[in-house]
């Protein structure tokens, strides 16, 4: 199984916020579906969470079988890649079309839910035009929501400053709740990103 975390964590050190979906595929940064057939990798069962969203109800990933999943880790008052990773994913609702919602959902996780109440987080959602009928924002108690960050290979640690010093990590999963791509950083193509999920939606 692939594991993200030391790859990730020194790209991050090094400032190479390159897709790991190219990496995973052994890729040098050609585009990585040069044939038609290819499948994406699968590295893994995705790790389960059940943690409350922005109405105040809970949502389990198990809930969410039989869609292709977006997973991010975010907090509402982080003014560096937070904002430009949600503002991009905003931008590729009104592309994915009638399949937005219905067979694929973003979610974003809180890494600060001790500030991120479910109202906070509703009020972010409205600020960034994510639209609630296929994106969920989730909080939860600390050690659920460490423990998604650490399953899916991120980590989020609060410095001694009072910051929180986080991996910018977006996970793709697919119907059946495999963990299939992973795009590290905010400099993704939306172009690739969007043939990912339409390859996802298409199994």
């Amino acid at each position: 199984m692939y594991r993200p975390l030391a790859l990730g964590a020194w790209l991050a050190a090094c400032g190479l916020f390159g897709p790991l979906r190219t990496l995973a595929h052994g890729s040098t940064g050609a585009p990585a579906h040069d044939d038609a057939d290819e499948r994406l990798p699968q590295l893994g069962p995705a790790t389960p969470f059940s943690l409350i969203d922005q109405s105040g109800q809970r949502l389990a990933l198990a809930e969410l079988r039989g869609k292709v999943v977006v997973l991010t880790f975010i907090f509402t008052t982080c003014t560096d890649t937070c904002p430009i990773l949600t503002a991009r994913l905003a931008a590729l609702q009104a592309p994915l079309g009638a399949a937005f919602g219905p067979r694929l959902r973003f979610v974003s996780i809180s890494v600060e839910p001790e500030v991120d109440t479910p109202e906070v987080l509703h009020a972010y959602a409205r600020t960034h035009g994510a639209d609630l009928r296929g994106w969920s924002f989730l909080t939860g108690r600390a050690g659920a929501v460490q423990a998604a960050v650490r399953g899916y290979g991120s980590y989020a640690r609060r410095r001694g400053t009072g910051e929180i010093d986080h991996l910018t990590l977006t996970s793709l999963i697919d119907r059946r709740g495999r963990l299939r791509v992973q795009y590290l950083g905010t400099r993704f193509r939306d172009d690739e990103m969007l043939r990912d999920l339409h390859a996802l939606l298409a199994e």
